[in-house]
């Protein structure tokens, strides 16, 4: 009902909006200096822009400065599963670079909130990225996807890409991309990352809980069954599969920093009124992204709130994929980094280096934290810090790792699902 109630509304309210999108457009091409029309006319698009979309936005990364030249980038799936893509950003170029997979979360937006992210790792890496699909345009026969299928989806994407491969997870991934390079290397397995990056992720949430943990663990697991998941409504392609719902998780994230986002939309106003276009265009191109939801399979949602924020399952040893036991000592011939954000009001200052003292079989020596003064969640992963600051930590692990166990020589190629 909740979902249906929301489709209802977004169906009855879409006519106005097209409607404030064309005629504000209209008023921007014959506006002149008067102010009465250019008040009009920002207002429009403010009003239009307050929407939400469904749909992956583009990556708009057509290319890159690669050794001072630039090149041309291509998008090529070389993996397509029901429930997401392994997506290969394949640049023309003859240089040979270290192959890194990029985990994304799945956390109610798009792969493409780490546009930023990908164009940076892309001047120096071979990049892939996890490119999850809306569980809102998946058919029910595909079934159930929780987070044992996402964990192997991961393991299963590293396949693809190859031996050599360095795995860099952001945020909510960050324990299944544990799971995922303890699993492999218990099996020696010949694409067992060569090196691990876990930028700002819940591995250990009893550490420093912030507001997000906290609501997580109020109420019971049932609690979360019962009031946030629905089924989705006709006609979407995922017609009566479980979701967790994208709007409501933007209205959590909304909801924590109201004020700030109630200020942003008064400064896209101001800043079309005075004319002011490219500060207008830094927060429409956010806003835009940021209000693109993406349902999730209700039983990642409920696995990873119970399992990741409420009993703990990687910290205190008992977490399983299947009926595997995850042993992150296990881990030996793969190089760690952890990144946090001093700032992080999602995933707070000591959950991610927890896991530098659960993968007890890898050397000190290849074992790194970055603790980032000054930034917050996004500035981890975007962002003049992570580009000036962390970006080269990064890079430094993972080509260090490339010299120390070899590098691919070979790109990966398309494969079937």
């Amino acid at each position: 009902m909740l979902y249906r109630a929301y489709q209802s509304s977004m169906d009855s309210t879409s006519p106005m909006r097209l409607a404030a999108q064309y005629l504000g457009s209209a008023l921007w091409q014959a506006q002149d200096e008067r102010t009465a029309t250019r008040r009009m006319a920002a207002f429009l698009d403010v009003f239009s822009r307050m929407r939400l979309t469904h749909s992956r936005p583009a990556y708009g990364i057509t290319q890159v400065r690669v050794d001072g030249q630039e090149v041309a980038v291509y998008e090529e799936p070389v993996l397509v599963a029901p429930f997401g893509t392994l997506l290969h950003f394949r640049k023309q170029s003859p240089a040979v670079q270290p192959p890194v997979l990029l985990a994304a979360p799945l956390s109610g937006h798009f792969a493409t909130l780490l546009r930023e992210t990908v164009r940076t790792l892309l001047r120096d890496h071979d990049v892939y990225i996890t490119d999850w699909h809306n569980a809102r345009d998946v058919p029910l026969w595909h079934g159930g996807f929780g987070l044992d299928d996402y964990t192997r989806q991961i393991i299963q994407f590293l396949e693809a890409v190859g031996p050599g491969v360095s795995l860099v997870a952001v945020c909510q991934p960050c324990v299944a991309a544990l799971a995922a390079t303890a699993l492999m290397a218990e099996d020696d397995h010949p694409a067992t990352p060569i090196s691990l990056t876990l930028m700002a992720g819940p591995v250990d949430c009893r550490v420093n809980p912030t507001a997000v943990n906290k609501l997580a663990t109020d109420r019971p697991i049932e609690w979360f069954r019962r009031n946030l998941i629905s089924r989705v409504p006709w006609p979407h392609a995922g017609t009566m599969r479980r979701v967790y719902p994208g709007f409501l998780q933007l209205t959590a994230f909304m909801s924590m920093n109201a004020p700030r986002h109630k200020k942003q939309f008064e400064l896209l106003y101001q800043h079309l009124v005075d004319g002011e276009l490219q500060q207008a265009d830094t927060i429409r191109n956010f806003y835009d992204e940021y209000f693109a939801v993406n349902d999730l399979p209700a039983e990642f949602y409920l696995e990873t709130v119970e399992r990741v924020f409420q009993t703990y399952d990687l910290p205190r040893g008992v977490l399983t994929v299947g009926d595997r036991k995850v042993n992150p000592a296990a881990i030996r011939r793969t190089a760690l980094l952890t990144v946090e954000g001093e700032r992080d009001d999602i995933c707070a200052v000591g959950q991610t280096v927890a896991a530098q003292d659960l993968c007890t079989g890898i050397r000190p020596y290849l074992k790194t934290h970055h603790l980032q003064a000054g930034v917050g969640h996004y500035g981890v992963f975007s962002g003049s810090r992570w580009n000036q600051q962390i970006y080269p930590r990064v890079r430094e692990i993972i080509h260090n790792a490339t010299e120390l166990y070899g590098a691919r020589t070979t790109p990966a190629r398309a494969v079937s699902a």
